[in-house]
């Protein structure tokens, strides 16, 4: 009886894996087929065109210049944040105050925060329709997902690292600056990894707060459509179904750049460490 509830819920296992598997083959597959017609150099590098044969070298900057400005705005304030929860604060009101905030932070939708990123950061704070608006915003989105997995990091650092470091006469500081931040990187980054995913595929709140413009920015302070949102109105108002997966194509090469630039980071930083 044993051996059978074993064997059926190794079968489970294995049959959730493959389906998972599945899924993504066929959601990846399907966007390849449909989309990699569509794919040339004229494609990448030339100005968008309302007849529709122009490129998306704009959306792509403007997608690079919101994933840079987001992941700048909202990895220290949520590193620092994770590191205040982990290692200094005590047991109480408040830090149960500040977990709750963060997790409903995590659980409200993303076109909550673009309304609120409108109404802010364009309106109240003046800075229009901008990049800078929609970068703003997102990095609010990102918070949470940096702060936790910032605290997991942090939790799978022994105490006797701390301990022996405080032996040996390091403040407290010292041994957060130079053993413990060291050993939490990898998961660190991992953290920051999954921003930028979530950053690249956001659409309602740059929507709002960034615009639609699909020319060249000149700066921050322009506003502009990221590839997602481009691949929506391609979608909404023109049924170009072919050029949006050619997009989601684009999105997830870039998507893979990032996380290998991450990964090769981390990597070095874990031998400096060591």
């Amino acid at each position: 009886m044993r051996k059978l509830k074993e064997n059926l819920l190794k079968s489970l296992i294995y049959l959730s894996a493959f389906f998972t598997v599945s899924m993504l083959v066929v959601i990846v597959g399907y966007i390849f087929i449909k989309g990699i017609g569509g794919i040339n150099l004229s494609f990448l590098t030339s100005n968008y065109s309302a007849n529709g044969s122009g490129g998306i070298l704009p959306m792509i900057v403007t997608t690079l210049y919101t994933v840079i400005l987001s992941i700048a705005i909202a990895t220290p304030i949520g590193i620092l944040s994770a590191i205040y929860l982990q290692e200094y604060a005590k047991k109480g009101k408040l830090v149960n105050a500040i977990r709750f905030a963060t997790e409903s932070l995590a659980g409200i939708p993303s076109i909550i925060y673009g309304l609120f990123g409108g109404i802010f950061f364009v309106v109240v704070l003046n800075l229009k329709y901008s990049i800078l608006s929609g970068a703003l915003t997102v990095a609010i989105i990102i918070l949470p997902v940096i702060i936790r997995t910032t605290e997991e990091a942090l939790k799978t650092v022994p105490d006797g690292y701390r301990e022996a470091s405080l032996a040996l006469g390091s403040t407290k500081f010292q041994t957060l600056y130079k053993v413990v931040l060291p050993s939490a990187i990898p998961g660190i980054l991992s953290g920051v990894i999954l921003s930028v995913g979530r950053v690249i595929g956001e659409s309602a709140a740059i929507l709002l707060t960034a615009g639609t413009v699909a020319q060249m920015p000149g700066g921050i302070f322009d506003s502009a459509r990221n590839l997602t949102v481009h691949a929506y109105l391609l979608t909404k108002e023109k049924g170009d179904i072919a050029s949006a997966a050619s997009i989601g194509i684009v999105l997830i090469f870039i998507v893979l750049l990032l996380n290998t630039v991450a990964k090769a980071i981390a990597k070095k930083l874990n031998k400096a460490n060591y």
